[in-house]
């Protein structure tokens, strides 16, 4: 039997995943299929795939922080504070990346296998089940129960890991 020591692995899209909201779960795979892409490619394809994956993510992030703006989140809640944070970290691999620093891009995307399952079955599944129980359809941006939305803003992820408190 000849094993392959050094091969990279790599997050597969699996039903832990599914958050039974489709925009969201079609999203989230895309995502998975790109960061699958990234973590196999050959150097001469990481960073155009790695840059690939970062205008992905801005959108994908963006779609998200809509969402919540649109459903009684605060601007700086720690879910879409979590969005900035991984945008900036994934710029700056590129630049590094860009300046011929290939290991820290891979690094970084296997990092980002270990990540993205636990932000999607925390704060987007959260996030999730609170656009759920509003009643608001991603795509029309339409909401069936605004009275089921909170009265004060969300500065909290909506998941038992995060406080739903401001923060000075």
């Amino acid at each position: 039997m000849t094993e392959t020591l050094n091969a990279p692995a790599t997050l597969a899209w699996s039903d832990a995943l599914v958050l039974d909201m489709p925009v969201m779960d079609e999203v989230h795979q895309e995502f998975v299929a790109l960061l699958e892409r990234v973590v196999l490619a050959e150097d001469d394809m990481l960073m155009p795939l790695w840059s690939e994956l970062i205008a992905h993510t801005q959108e994908h992030f963006d779609r998200e922080d809509q969402w919540m703006r649109a459903t009684g989140f605060a601007a700086g809640n720690c879910h879409a504070t979590q969005h900035k944070v991984v945008l900036q970290v994934l710029r700056e691999g590129e630049a590094r990346g860009h300046g011929g620093d290939l290991a820290v891009v891979r690094q970084m995307a296997d990092e980002l296998g270990i990540w993205f399952p636990q932000h999607a079955q925390s704060m987007d599944a959260s996030l999730a089940l609170h656009l759920r129980s509003a009643g608001y359809d991603p795509a029309t941006g339409a909401l069936a129960q605004p009275d089921r939305l909170p009265q004060t803003e969300i500065h909290g992820c909506g998941g038992v890991t995060c406080s739903d408190t401001a923060t000075a």
